[in-house]
């Protein structure tokens, strides 16, 4: 992801601090995960609901951009799995992996650019 963000004040790092948190864990089926892939995209729905939240308190600032493309990244792929409880065969497990890597990588796109521009680059979760 190219760019560059710089928070204008306290209140957007705080917010940018937020979703760089949020999306250290959003991406890939936890531990526990049941094998459905209604299951696999709960911690996108959870984002997904966070990213509601964080934009309430950033509106109108540069995050606020990077939160609504993580929203659309997500929304979209939980509206195509979400309630799915069929099992998974090679084939959907295929498509259901490349959503997720596709939303994985646009999400450590953001992740990067967030840890430059907040000043917290050097820390790794």
């Amino acid at each position: 992801m190219a760019g560059q963000w710089v928070p204008r004040d306290h209140e957007e790092l705080t917010a940018g601090w937020r979703l760089w948190l949020e999306l250290s864990s959003s991406a890939w089926p936890r531990p526990g995960w049941d094998g459905s892939p209604d299951e696999a995209v709960r911690g996108l729905r959870e984002l997904v609901n966070a990213c509601d939240e964080i934009v309430s308190t950033a509106a109108g600032t540069d995050v606020a951009g990077l939160v609504r493309s993580m929203h659309l990244s997500a929304s979209w792929i939980c509206e195509l799995w979400q309630g799915d409880t069929t099992p998974l065969d090679a084939e959907r497990m295929a498509l259901l992996h490349n959503d997720l890597a596709g939303f994985a990588g646009h999400a450590e796109g953001v992740r990067t650019l967030l840890a430059e521009g907040g000043g917290w680059a050097s820390l790794a979760l």
